[in-house]
């Protein structure tokens, strides 16, 4: 079996060689925790290290059972990496140190697990991808419940979804898959001896997770993923082999659909077969011709696809000039024990002259079982006739040149009779022929060959005057000229029908892109659906109805009528046509189109059909991102609410608590205070009672901002004005470099000076001591820019990018603020026409920058 594929999103370690092959991979996967795969894995280390192979433990969990920890031994551990978290030490896998001791073997136990936040990966398959780099074999266990493709499903059956996986061909590449099996029974008895989960903790695991139902559900599922993976390796084997011979490891079943009426019949017999040995498994195909020209309605094509998916099976179409070798090649490639055909539906006689599908599949088949399968129209000789392609007009006009044109050629050439040879007639017959097959189709011309004998032999061929023939030359002559005639009649009309169908099948893909086109491109309404289709199709009606249930009444979310026709009020398929006129599209069980108007030919109600069911899908999509967006917006929303009771529950709490505190000093008899005292209680009283005003104001202002009932006043004014009265609490923190020739700005004065005092209020909080922050002003273009400089530890460009959402305090730990100054700010600047942006301060820190319209601008 090939190395393992390392994952293109890791990047080798710095530990990795040149040159070096890349490590072994080894997974011992467990259909359920507790089964003994660390044990297991543990147990081919000490064999390995019996054998001389330099192994080392990279991280084993032991989760406390006394085997496990036994089973380590005096195997090497290799120190883990200690990783602090919010205040809480974490260990991992110390992926450079393994690589720096170079071991041949590295043991890596939970595959799937996520690393502590700060590691170089943020999973452990990640840092397993490094040690192959490096050359390093890995050992390593997974359970089934955590492979990516099967997550749904875990869930479905246990009710608990795993947040951990690893995505499946990361164990796909291993070069060993060992599965690591016990039976429910087994494993529960496993579990309730203690030798699994801790003693208070039996009880609820046997009650849910370790279900004996569950258990077996997820052993099933890790057999047959096992299974596909080991086909896998069969088929690359074969391929690599060059064996093209089945080998029967397991039941497929290749049913051979042709679009006809007995397909329903072999895919049922073909599923009925399957399920008789578990893990078979059902594929149709259907075999085009190389032109690639349709020979069954899509619609049946489409039938048969979802009776087949239905079925559990999967629908496939190849394309082939020969259908027994088509179908036989796919069988072979696809490694299938069994093609099951149905019996011919051409006559006996035919199927003795022609031969058969059905009898070719089975002379090609070679080890191939081909099961033949009787059905209502086997040996009936029915055969559909093909519609013509031709319009009745030019039908017409080829049944009357059948017999004209030789009467007319046959009144020339006996004016002309003797400068005209034998030879020469007969090519002008065939000439006229071929042309009536041009105008009129095979029929007529086939008519034409056959009028045209009558008169070579009764006015050309001796004795003249007669229905007989003297000369056998000249019959064989003539015979050969109604044949050829036939023959060349036939081919001009089949090329007439391949291009007249290669049309169709243009048209039909033109109308369908073009309507995908309006979908995919945002036409999505409902609304824009019908209007497209009424347009395309030139019909007089279209309405798109709806349903809540099955049996529920239709009623209509959309319509669009052409001038010729009024849309009619609400309800089902209203309009001015007759119900004889109407054409129902089925989208899906709740969703319907209703065309009235001209009726609808096969084809154009084909491409109806197709789609109608991507529009529906397209729909459906819409209808589900926008309950999504809902759910985004109710889910920010609450989120919002949490964090803003949580804030304000703390926040608001600790200036009622410094008040209350002082006012209490104040009041209190029984300590009799100085002035220093009481002017420091009351100073107290006072600093806390801003910083709740503070809050309070912020709170206000970002649910009017939230609300939407904020009324900006936008008026000529000076920074002046505002300025100054923004930073006056913070005089003693701000150095003011305002100009005083700066021109006019156009805004709201209260709302801008609530804008700069927060800005302000937040350069001084991160500013360091003794450094004061700096406010400068100064015209830029039409503006005026404000710029609030500090000194402080500034902020990266991931930070800057949430900096003005709500409760982001990004480094602040005074405990001063809810984290919404900046916020409001950014609200308020927008609400008066300002703008700001974060800059880095030269030297280290941030600014912010307030840009101000200038009045008349």
């Amino acid at each position: 079996m090939s190395d393992p594929a390392v994952d293109p999103g890791s990047a080798p370690s710095a530990g990795a060689e040149p040159g070096r092959r890349p490590g072994r991979l080894t997974v011992y996967l467990g259909a359920a925790p507790g089964v003994g795969k660390t044990y297991a894995m543990l147990d081919e280390a000490q064999r390995r290290r019996s054998r001389g192979t330099d192994v080392v433990v990279g991280l084993v969990e032991t989760h406390g059972r006394a085997a496990t920890l036994e089973k380590i031994g005096d195997l090497e551990i290799v120190p883990r990496r200690v990783v602090r978290h919010r205040g809480v030490e974490l260990t991992e896998l110390d992926t450079e140190a393994v690589i720096a001791r170079g071991p041949e073997v590295a043991l890596v136990d939970e595959l799937a697990h996520t690393n502590a936040p700060g590691s170089p990966h943020p999973k452990r398959w990640e840092d397993v991808a490094d040690l192959l780099a490096a050359g390093i074999d890995v050992v390593t266990t997974v359970n089934v419940q955590h492979l990516e493709s099967l997550n749904e499903d875990v869930e479905a059956i246990t009710g608990v979804r795993q947040k951990e996986t690893v995505p499946d061909h990361v164990v796909r590449a291993a070069d060993q898959i060992q599965l690591v099996d016990m039976s429910p029974q087994a494993l529960r008895r496993r579990l309730a001896h203690g030798n699994v989960y801790r003693a208070d903790q039996i009880d609820a695991s046997l009650a849910s997770y370790f279900r004996e139902g569950n258990l077996t559900a997820l052993r099933e599922l890790a057999l047959l993923w096992l299974a596909d993976r080991v086909d896998d390796a069969l088929t690359q084997y074969r391929t690599e082999h060059a064996i093209a011979g089945v080998w029967p490891a397991r039941e497929r079943i290749v049913v051979a659909v042709t679009g006809g009426p007995e397909s329903a019949t072999l895919l049922r017999r073909g599923a009925r077969i399957a399920e008789r040995a578990a893990g078979s498994e059902l594929l149709a195909v259907h075999v085009l011709a190389t032109d690639g020209l349709p020979t069954a309605p899509p619609a049946v094509i489409a039938a048969d696809r979802a009776l087949v998916e239905s079925l559990g099976g999967t629908f496939h179409t190849v394309v082939g000039e020969d259908v027994p070798s088509a179908v036989v090649d796919f069988a072979q490639g696809a490694n299938a024990t069994m093609v099951v055909v149905g019996v011919s539906r051409h006559s006996r006689w035919r199927e003795a002259l022609l031969g058969s599908t059905s009898t070719e599949i089975a002379r090609l088949a070679g080890a191939i079982d081909v099961h033949l399968v009787t059905h209502e129209r086997a040996r009936s000789g029915a055969r559909p006739l093909a519609s013509s392609a031709l319009s009745p007009s030019r039908r017409l006009a080829g049944w009357v040149l059948a017999f004209v044109a030789p009467l007319a050629l046959t009144g020339l050439l006996v004016l002309v009779q003797e400068d005209v040879s034998a030879s020469t007639e007969l090519m002008l017959f065939l000439a006229a022929a071929v042309g009536v097959a041009l105008v009129g189709g095979r029929w007529p011309a086939v008519a034409c060959a056959a009028a045209s004998f009558l008169c070579l032999n009764w006015f050309f061929t001796e004795p003249t005057g007669r229905f007989t023939i003297a000369d056998p030359e000249n019959l064989l002559a003539l015979v050969v000229f109604v044949l050829v005639a036939a023959a060349v009649a036939s081919v001009v009309d089949l090329a007439a029908r391949r291009a007249s169908q290669a049309y169709r099948a243009r048209a039909e893909a033109s109308t369908l892109a073009a309507l995908s086109r309006s979908v995919l491109s945002g036409e999505d309404t409902a609304d824009a659906v019908v209007s497209r289709l009424a347009e395309t199709f030139q019909l007089a009606h279209v309405a798109l109805e709806e349903r809540v249930a099955e049996r529920a009444p239709w009623t209509t979310i959309a319509e669009a009528a052409r001038s010729t026709a009024s849309p009619g009020g609400g309800g089902s398929g209203s309009g001015s046509d007759s119900d004889d006129d109407r054409t129902i599209v089925r989208i899906d069980d709740t969703r319907r189109l209703v065309l009235t108007g001209r009726p609808l030919p096969a084809g154009d109600r084909q491409v109806l059909e197709a789609f109608g069911t991507q529009a529906g899908i397209v729909l459906e999509h819409r209808r589900l991102s926008a309950r999504a967006e809902k759910a985004r917006i109710l889910e920010e929303a609450d989120a919002t609410r949490t964090a803003l009771l949580a804030a304000v529950s703390h926040d608001l709490r600790t200036p009622l608590a410094s008040i209350r505190a002082a006012v209490d000093g104040l009041r209190s008899d029984a300590v009799a205070l100085d002035p220093d005292d009481e002017a420091a209680l009351v100073d107290t009283a006072a600093t806390s009672t801003a910083r709740l005003e503070q809050l309070i104001d912020n709170l206000l202002d970002a649910s009017r901002l939230e609300s939407g009932a904020l009324s900006p006043v936008l008026r000529d004014v000076s920074l002046d004005e505002i300025v100054p009265l923004a930073v006056d609490p913070f005089a003693d923190h701000v150095s003011l470099e305002v100009p005083d020739d700066l021109p006019l700005v156009h805004t709201d004065p209260g709302l801008l000076e609530r804008v700069v005092a927060n800005i302000v209020a937040n350069a001084v909080r991160h500013a360091p001591g003794g450094v004061p922050v700096r406010v400068l002003a100064a015209r830029a273009g039409d503006s005026v820019e404000l710029r609030v400089e500090d000194r402080g530890p500034g902020l990266d460009d991931a930070r800057k990018a949430r900096m003005f959402e709500p409760f982001q305090r990004l480094g602040d730990v005074s405990g001063t603020g809810l984290g919404l100054g900046l916020a409001v700010a950014a609200g308020l600047s927008r609400a008066v026409g300002a703008t700001i942006a974060p800059e880095d301060t030269p030297g280290g820190g941030l600014t912010m920058v307030l840009t101000v319209p200038m009045a008349g601008g």
